[in-house]
């Protein structure tokens, strides 16, 4: 049944003024007497045209469905009918499949060209973006908006398209579009998928020719000198990957996120944790995603908050009603989808790391691979290539640190808590200092009885939320507490990662445990991730789940040494 307000206005005895099409800014003008362009003022707070006699205003969906409810009031002469036409059938269109699947919950499949499963929240999650072009997915970390967000980009061969993500995120995107789907190498719609490498990765502050792709993918810091360029690319779709990245504005990447997804037919934002402070944040984020779609500023502070300029919301459970009703978010938490999840996810991600001061780190390990072969004994060649190797799982460990932190800075900005695994003290130094606000607590190894106890005491008892530990040094603790297990760094052994997982994923625990395997493309995690069987092309590793016995260990470190000849061999052939 059609809402009242979309009736349509077909004929009047008198006209209060003229409705034309202004085709350069894909908007809506408003000519006419004074009570009606008050009025439309009133109703559009964003409109321009601050004269007199003129109100302008973009030509999208939800403006145009009250634009029709302010002709039932005050009718207009409309100068470009079939426009209208076609405008308004979208709407009816719009609105009506938008209350069906709020009654109705409907669900999607992506192409046949999509290589990966959807559950079935996932699926609705799909027919929601279908349907909804410009919306907040604003599902709990770990149910899959990336893969949602790909299954739609499957579905609609809506190519080009931007996404914007954090700086640690960059090579995730790139391996998880590799994963799942194949970009056409051609832009357009109905052409065959040709190639899974047609990604292009935007570098530096200074724009340049963009070579031809189907997905590009950049940063927030560099959004900023890609400003114009960007903003008349031509793109069809935006991805804002993590969105509370926009939470606030009068910034210049807000500035150019603004300007580029006002160009764009379809804007999706992506986070768990859109707002961290004060629910107002929550107008920004969506002010990019779908402009004014809350009324301006001032407007949304006066009667959503607690007056002009006030950024607390009265009624949070309100909004989110409304945001919901008007398909300007959909948000599922663990909870509500618990039963199509696993007791325990193992998520490969790829993590950045910094690569000027990884070839610094790694020269005196190079240096030693070369010298192996000139050495005699037997004994001091095995412990010349263990130096090597170890050397190098810390190069990589260190400099991939910042990276990692930056990732559980993001799950604890959600809520989670987190045990953080690593094996090198370096390591853990960096972690500690990069995560220092959130009063992490250190189970490594060199604590004695009472720092140990101290430290479990503080994270089962909520007064930190964060448990830094080593690898090797998590045997018999229980932390059922925890959310999610990082893995900043790779044991040879499959089975101490199964036992560290374990910490969280005891008796007493409830959720479905998110175990995330965080790993650079370069060093040493290449070679250990094929020992351990972990595939960046897989979701779950097929690591055992069982504690470590003498004969794993023996088994492990023969196969171990396999790969550790591979990384000798890798570094001896790098150039000092």
């Amino acid at each position: 049944m059609m809402p009242p307000y979309l009736n349509k206005v077909e004929s009047a005895t008198y006209y209060y003024g003229n409705l034309e099409y202004e085709e350069n800014t894909d908007s809506w003008v408003i000519e006419g007497e004074p009570c009606v362009v008050e009025m439309a003022k009133r109703l559009f707070p964003g409109s321009s045209g601050r004269g007199q006699g003129k109100a302008k205003f973009k030509n999208t969906k939800r403006i145009n469905g009250d634009l029709n409810w302010l002709m039932q009031r005050y009718p207009l002469i409309i100068k470009d009918k079939e426009i209208w036409n076609k405008s308004y059938k979208q709407v009816v269109e719009y609105v009506s499949k938008r209350d069906e699947f709020l009654a109705y919950p409907k669900k999607a499949v992506p192409s046949l060209e999509f290589k990966g499963t959807l559950k079935e929240f996932q699926k609705e999650g799909l027919a929601f973006l279908l349907h909804n072009r410009r919306t907040l997915l604003a599902d709990e970390m770990g149910l899959g908006k990336t893969i949602e967000a790909l299954s739609f980009l499957s579905a609609t061969n809506d190519y080009p398209v931007l996404i914007v993500a954090p700086p640690h995120l960059i090579s995730n995107w790139k391996n998880e579009i590799e994963r799942f789907l194949n970009p056409p190498v051609e832009h357009g719609k109905n052409i065959n998928f040709l190639d899974s490498t047609n990604v292009h990765v935007i570098k530096g502050l200074k724009s340049y020719d963009l070579p031809k792709a189907s997905v590009y993918i950049i940063h927030y810091l560099l959004l900023r000198g890609w400003k114009k360029y960007l903003t008349y690319f031509g793109f069809n779709t935006v991805i804002f990957d993590e969105v509370q990245e926009l939470r606030h504005g009068k910034t210049e990447k807000y500035s150019a996120a603004s300007l580029i997804a006002e160009n764009v037919e379809n804007c999706f934002g992506l986070s768990g944790t859109p707002i961290y402070n004060h629910g107002g944040e929550i107008w920004n984020v969506l002010n990019i995603i779908d402009y004014h779609c809350l009324g301006d500023w001032d407007s949304f502070t006066r009667e959503w908050c607690y007056g002009y300029g006030n950024d607390v919301v009265r009624k949070p459970d309100l909004l989110n009603d409304y945001l919901k009703r008007e398909g300007l978010m959909i948000r599922r938490t663990k909870k509500e989808v618990l039963s199509e999840l696993p007791p325990k996810r193992r998520i490969v991600q790829t993590i950045d790391f910094d690569s000027g001061k990884y070839s610094q780190l790694i020269q005196n390990a190079i240096e030693k691979a070369k010298s192996i072969d000139f050495v005699e004994k037997n004994f001091d060649k095995g412990r010349l290539v263990r130096e090597v190797v170890n050397e190098g799982r810390q190069a990589i460990g260190i400099t991939k640190a910042p990276y990692v932190a930056a990732f559980v800075k993001m799950l604890l900005e959600a809520g989670e808590k987190v045990l953080l695994f690593a094996y090198h003290h370096a390591v853990y130094d960096i972690y500690k200092k990069e995560l220092k606000q959130y009063n992490p607590k250190r189970i490594t190894g060199l604590e004695n009885s009472k720092s140990k106890d101290d430290s479990v005491n503080a994270f089962m008892n909520d007064k930190t939320n964060l448990l830094i530990i080593s690898l090797r040094a998590g045997a018999g603790l229980n932390l059922q507490k925890a959310t999610c297990v990082v893995f900043g760094e790779l044991d040879w052994s499959p089975a101490v990662h199964s036992q560290c997982e374990d910490r969280a994923h005891r008796m007493g625990q409830k959720d479905s445990i998110l175990c995330y395997y965080l790993v650079a493309k370069e060093g040493t995690d290449e070679e250990i991730q094929e020992h351990l069987g972990l595939k960046v092309s897989q979701f779950v590793g097929i690591m055992g789940d069982k504690a470590e016995s003498k004969e794993d260990k023996n088994i492990s470190q023969n196969v171990a040494t396999e790969h550790m000849n591979k990384i000798i061999e890798k570094l001896k052939s790098k150039v000092v």
